[in-house]
């Protein structure tokens, strides 16, 4: 992916540099001392968490299950010469995770579950003692891991849509048949470093994340355009609401620019006065 590209997107998904550019919020000094910064480690991982939740609600019901109802395929293997479809929602997270991973910034971002479809993703220990009380109420648990040395936090992950229902339930390798819309199927798990941020760290944060978002998007796009047996869905601005469209990568951040920007800058803002 083109490095101009990245950023035109980056610029219509998180306006977040901008606030800091325009005076939103006090300029980085050159060392970031203990008093620079102004943002709890659970702060920032709430604020990525809920840009996290629009985003996945947004592609697993207006891509993945609009999509279904036009034909589309989403498939596991997704990413395999001789399947042509796109991420299952679990997937695109891990395509945001894999491609946080690679960027400088210290964050890190798992999804786990007690009935994973891969076992590799079944909470143990801390984890799972935590995530029983997330199940109970779906509030957040944080906790400092002391073998990772790591600020972590975990967030319910609802059944938010059928796709994701039917695609549990009928999973072959599945240990769980019959969730419901509205369950606690998992949690997503996010980590950092440090007990504190600045706001150029936090600004990093929620750029690390967006970057994720772009680049698991434009793969996915990519990919139909490889297709060779099935139909490819037009890419413009209709979404599979209207038919056989997707959105372009520019046109589904902005609608996730719309539905999460607000509360974000809201808290950088507040922290300010």
């Amino acid at each position: 992916m083109k490095t101009k590209t990245i950023l035109k997107l980056l610029t219509l998904f998180m306006p977040l540099v901008a606030l800091v550019s325009c005076g939103g919020v006090p300029e980085e000094k050159t060392e970031t001392t203990k008093s620079d910064n102004v943002f709890s480690v659970a702060q920032v991982l709430e604020m990525v968490a809920k840009e996290n939740d629009v985003t996945r609600t947004l592609y697993t019901k207006a891509i993945v299950g609009k999509g279904k109802k036009q034909g589309m395929k989403f498939d596991e293997d997704w990413r395999k010469d001789d399947v042509e479809a796109g991420p299952l929602p679990a997937l695109f997270l891990r395509g945001v995770a894999s491609s946080i991973r690679k960027n400088p910034v210290p964050l890190g971002l798992y999804l786990g579950s007690d009935f994973p479809i891969n076992k590799a993703n079944k909470f143990e220990g801390k984890q799972a003692e935590l995530f029983k009380k997330i199940k109970h109420d779906q509030e957040p648990q944080f906790f400092f891991d002391e073998d990772q040395k790591l600020h972590t936090a975990m967030f319910a992950d609802l059944a938010s849509a059928g796709a994701c229902v039917s695609c549990h339930n009928d999973h072959p390798q599945t240990s769980k048949s019959d969730w419901k819309l509205g369950d606690v199927m998992g949690a997503t798990t996010w980590q950092y470093p440090k007990d504190s941020l600045s706001y150029k760290e936090t600004v990093a944060v929620l750029n690390s994340y967006a970057k994720g978002t772009v680049d698991i998007y434009m793969e996915y796009l990519d990919e139909i355009k490889a297709f060779r047996k099935s139909d490819k869905p037009e890419i413009g601005d209709k979404w599979p609401a209207e038919g056989n469209y997707l959105p372009t990568a520019e046109v589904f951040l902005d609608s996730v620019k719309k539905l999460s920007s607000y509360e974000t800058m809201k808290n950088l803002v507040a922290a300010n006065k």
